[in-house]
């Protein structure tokens, strides 16, 4: 056997899209722009009766929200630019946005479109969007000077809140919802039914029973009426409520999750073993294991690695519970040892993870009949020999309709169709979980597939934030590979983790589903003598297993910290620059993972903490 298995140890590599097309909206767009930079209220161009503008709240996540405006043509002739102006009360903002220019002035906005998308055929429609904070509801549209509604009459009042959702005939997979009806001058068209802040569903009454929910499974519903011209009012209070049944999806004790990778390999050149929980004391502390990795070949889930899965023998000492494994019996290896330490740790779940960085590039070919797929991920999950074992399934594509590895073209659907075939077969009461790009760059890889629609199947998605930047930049910019938010000189926009969380949740992703990813490891360069970050290098520092990266318990003490970076701590020593997760860094990076709302954290992976579990006490006391 050979010490270590390289590539799926850096199975998390990012190798950015590079099309003409991504470079040329981010450079136009400008993402995530801060508003308090942005002084003026641009002129309204001439006044055009034959458009309108409608808003829609795309989506809403307590602390903000997703807005988009859309432009439609309803002459005879080209427009050939638009200007949109409309009134936020106080305490309601646009704070970032894409695809138009916003300013303000006091409380009413504007926004004109781009060089590239001012002009809009007859009967063609073009839209923009942004994120926002506030309550409020847009007010006093106008389009080109003119009313939004196509007339010259300025625009009427948004509808009132309806009244909060009360709920009755709850069962374990649906929900009916009832509201007092809202009001408004020119009256109300129908009303958006959101679930935990996402739209599920326009209705024209004051009733809707919401189907095909998990059992055992708690909900947040709210309304909002949208009036004849499609102007959307507050939304109303939430109500929240549990169906009935289920149980595999809870959360122990009702916490924060802290999930850790355990991986097969590691049993060889690394020496990490099961029991490695228990010495560490991180078993008490985590809720959740995945175990990494499955392999999925020719349309089916396989066995990663059957040795060190469920044959390995362990000696006495080398057991979880002291007892060591016989020749004869039925089940030995990871498999085993999870099972006892599930039995002395009980409140712990345990997901079996296929894919990863080298082993993707099968689930392409598996999506094409996704029931079969599925079935047969089902069929050894819960293969009688280890089922007692496992808690569900944990599916590591990289990346759907995008490139790691190797590229797919699957399309944008493909990572929902799995999702829902995934929960379909294995219903409720196991988990079903996804970990997926940090991408959050205009047109990068969270733009490249149906994140937001795959969520609804999804328990969680574990967010890999991290491995952003590396030494396959051979000759730097040195960066921190894991950078919680963006910072002055990143070498790349969007790539940081407040990036990525924000566009997933205005994808309709909710917090909840949403787990911050820490890395267990650094990233490093050689050759460079800039001890801030933003130096030159000559290519990547030597690392045990790999050039270019080294564990955190050997980090910690070769080359200590000797500053931070946008949440992350970096050192320089020598000629070596690294930049790495600290116990003091994780807490403040779990302190804005608890402030977003966000469902927990994971840990890529456990053989690179400390004997005594530093990195995993530090998760586990920061979400607490």
């Amino acid at each position: 056997m050979s010490t270590d298995t390289p590539p799926r140890r850096s199975r998390f590599r990012w190798i950015p899209l590079r099309s003409g097309r991504s470079k040329v909206i981010a450079g136009l767009t400008a993402l995530a722009v801060p508003f308090a930079a942005m002084v003026g209220l641009a002129t309204p161009a001439a006044a055009a009766t034959s458009a309108t503008a409608t808003y829609t709240k795309k989506s809403d996540w307590g602390s903000g929200f997703e807005g988009q405006w859309t432009v439609k043509n309803t002459g005879t002739t080209a427009l050939s630019s638009w200007t949109i102006e409309w009134d936020y009360p106080a305490g309601t903002r646009v704070n970032s946005a894409w695809d138009a220019t916003v300013t303000s002035s006091g409380n009413r906005w504007t926004a004109k479109n781009l060089g590239w998308n001012g002009t809009v055929a007859p009967g063609a429609s073009v839209s923009f969007g942004f994120n926002g904070s506030g309550p409020g509801a847009p007010s006093g549209c106008k389009l080109n000077g003119a009313s939004c509604d196509g007339s010259t009459v300025p625009g009427d009042n948004p509808p009132s809140a309806p009244g909060t959702p009360t709920t009755s005939d709850v069962t374990n997979t649906s929900v009916k919802l009832s509201w007092s009806a809202a009001t408004d001058d020119k009256g109300v068209k129908n009303y958006d039914v959101l679930r935990n802040g996402a739209k599920i569903a326009t209705v024209t009454g004051t009733t809707y029973t919401n189907t095909g929910l998990t059992a055992g499974t708690d909900y947040t519903y709210a309304v909002q009426a949208r009036d004849t011209i499609d102007q959307l009012g507050p939304v109303s209070g939430s109500v929240s409520v549990r169906t009935t049944g289920g149980g595999g999806g809870e959360q122990p004790g009702g916490d924060k999750i802290n999930l850790g990778y355990f991986t097969n390999w590691g049993v060889y050149g690394r020496n990490y073993h099961v029991k490695n929980l228990v010495t560490s004391g991180s078993a008490a502390k985590i809720t959740h294991i995945n175990y990494a990795f499955g392999n999925v070949q020719n349309g089916k889930c396989t066995i990663g690695d059957s040795y060190a899965d469920y044959d390995k023998a362990y000696t006495a000492d080398q057991s979880v519970d002291g007892v060591a494994d016989t020749w004869d019996q039925p089940l030995r290896g990871n498999f085993n040892q999870l099972r006892k330490l599930k039995a002395k740790y009980p409140h712990i779940k345990i997901l079996w993870s296929f894919g990863g960085w080298t082993w993707s590039g099968g689930f392409p070919q598996a999506v094409q009949n996704p029931a079969a797929f599925a079935q047969s991920c089902y069929d050894l999950v819960e293969d009688p020999r280890w089922a007692d074992v496992f808690d569900g399934i944990d599916l590591d594509w990289e990346y759907p309709n995008a490139c790691g590895l190797t590229c797919d073209t699957s399309g944008p659907a493909a990572i929902k169709t799995m999702a829902d075939a995934m929960r379909a077969k294995f219903g409720p009461n196991n988990l079903v979980t996804a970990a997926i790009t940090a991408d959050g760059s205009s047109g990068g890889k969270i733009d490249a597939a149906d994140y937001g629609g795959a969520s609804q199947s999804f328990d969680w998605y574990n967010v890999m934030t991290y491995d952003f930047f590396g030494s396959w930049a051979t000759k730097g910019p040195t960066a921190p590979h894991s950078p919680l938010t963006s910072y002055t000189g990143i070498p790349q926009q969007g790539f940081n983790s407040a990036d990525a969380i924000a566009k997933l949740k205005a994808k309709g992703v909710p917090a909840k589903k949403l787990l911050l990813g820490i890395g267990f490891y650094g990233r490093g360069w050689t050759g460079v003598t800039q001890a801030a970050p933003g130096g030159t290098a000559t290519g990547a520092a030597p690392g045990t297993y790999e050039a270019g990266i080294e564990d955190y318990k050997v980090l910690k003490s070769t080359c200590p910290a000797t500053g931070t970076i946008a949440g992350t701590a970096y050192a320089h020593c020598g000629t070596n620059w690294w930049s790495y997760d600290t116990p003091a860094t994780i807490g403040s990076k779990m302190a804005w993972a608890k402030s977003q709302g966000l469902g927990g954290a994971f840990s890529w992976e456990f053989s690179g903490d400390t004997t005594n579990g530093e990195l995993v006490s530090a998760i586990s006391n920061g979400l607490k």
